[in-house]
């Protein structure tokens, strides 16, 4: 059999020629139909023992799918049709891995970025973490009427709350003062009866920080225990 390679071209038009030769094309198909043989165009190798093995595995394949046999391994760990399930991005507060250091102010900042202060302009930003590494965000939201507006730390607390949280280590807060702003008086009494003796971490955008233990912003609080 004779082997026919082309290395290089002196220029375009040996390039064109060669491409126009019927005899090359001839030459060239008989080359792909034996094993082991290189073609060699222009310094690039193909290699004609894979393209025999596409076409025979291309033809037992449609050997297969006309007698019906199934050549695939049946999965006997599993039972027929076990498979992963289909899970959706979850949506909601973010759980932090064991050990890790859950960054609570910064949270909070974020979610003060978020606050719809429209008639005061004083936003602010809550970060309430649960027993289990839950971290649930809440800002303050403003309403025309003044009276209806809800606090921060009210909408986070309300907002684990409603998700099914029952227990609370510490809390979050952050707005843009000189110094770090507590919570009001209606934001301690709703963190104690729902939180208890929470750990209260201060904060300002100036990074001043300030931690207190609710029990002492709330000496005297009034809960189900005098009821």
């Amino acid at each position: 059999m004779r082997f026919y390679a082309v290395r290089y071209w002196t220029d375009a038009t040996a390039a064109e020629r060669c491409h126009r030769d019927t005899e090359v094309h001839a030459i060239t198909a008989q080359l792909y139909q034996i094993a082991r043989v290189t073609h060699l165009v222009n310094g690039v190798r193909r290699n004609a023992p894979i393209r025999l093995l596409l076409d025979e595995r291309r033809a037992r394949v449609e050997a297969d799918r006309r007698t019906g046999l199934d050549r695939r391994v049946k999965d006997v760990g599993r039972p027929e049709g076990d498979r992963r399930a289909h899970r959706e991005r979850r949506i909601g507060p973010r759980r932090v891995r064991d050990g890790g250091d859950i960054d609570l102010v910064g949270a909070a900042r974020r979610a003060r970025e978020r606050a719809d202060a429209a008639f005061s302009h004083f936003k602010v930003g809550a970060a309430l973490e649960a027993v289990d590494g839950t971290v649930i965000t809440g800002c303050n939201i403003e309403n025309a009427t003044y009276g209806l507006t809800m606090c921060a730390e009210r909408v986070a607390m309300y907002k684990a709350l409603s998700e099914g949280h029952r227990a609370f280590t510490r809390i979050a807060i952050v707005a843009d003062t000189e110094a770090p702003t507590p919570p009001c008086g209606a934001c301690r009494q709703i963190l104690w009866e729902f939180g208890g003796n929470l750990e209260i971490q201060l904060a300002n955008l100036n990074e001043e920080k300030g931690t207190h233990q609710l029990k002492n912003l709330l000496p005297l609080p009034f809960d189900a225990r005098l009821l």
